[in-house]
C-alpha cells in the first residue's frame, strides 16, 4: 500500500521534471537568433532544409545543427519526401511555454496587486495619523 501511495506523487514529479526539461529545451533553442529566424521562416509554411538554409551566411551543415536543436526541442518536425527533407513548425510545442508564461504572469500580477493594495492601505493609514 505504501508503494501505491507514492506512485501518483512519483508520476507527478516525473511529469514536472520532463515538463521542465521540455521548457528548458525550448528556451535554449529560442535563445539563438539563427534558430528564431528559422522558426520565423517556418511560421510562413513548411520548407525544404536547403530553402531554410539559403538566406544564412553559413554552411548547410551549420544550419542543420541549428535545425537539430529545434527538432530536439519539439518545435520543428522533419519529413522525408523522396530526397528532400521538409521542415514544418510544431505550434503545439509552444503551448507548454505559453502555459508557463501565463502562470508566471498571473503569479506576478497577483503579487503586484497585493503589494499595491498594501501600499494604498499604508498611504491611507499615514494620512489618518
Amino acid at each position: 500500500m505504501e508503494a501505491w501511495a507514492d506512485g501518483p506523487r512519483m508520476h507527478t514529479q516525473k511529469s514536472a521534471t520532463s515538463q521542465a526539461g521540455r521548457l528548458d529545451a525550448v528556451f535554449a533553442a529560442l535563445a539563438d537568433p539563427t534558430r528564431r529566424a528559422i522558426l520565423e521562416r517556418l511560421s510562413q509554411g513548411e520548407a525544404r532544409v536547403t530553402d531554410v538554409a539559403a538566406p544564412f551566411a553559413m554552411s548547410l551543415n551549420a544550419v542543420s545543427k541549428h535545425i537539430r536543436v529545434l527538432e530536439a526541442s519539439g518545435m520543428v518536425a522533419r519529413q522525408r519526401r523522396g530526397r528532400d527533407h521538409v521542415l514544418s513548425i510544431n505550434p503545439r510545442s509552444l503551448d507548454e511555454v505559453d502555459g508557463w508564461i501565463e502562470r508566471t504572469r498571473r503569479y506576478w500580477e497577483q503579487r503586484l496587486d497585493a503589494m499595491e493594495r498594501l501600499l494604498l492601505d499604508l498611504e491611507k493609514d499615514s494620512k489618518r495619523v
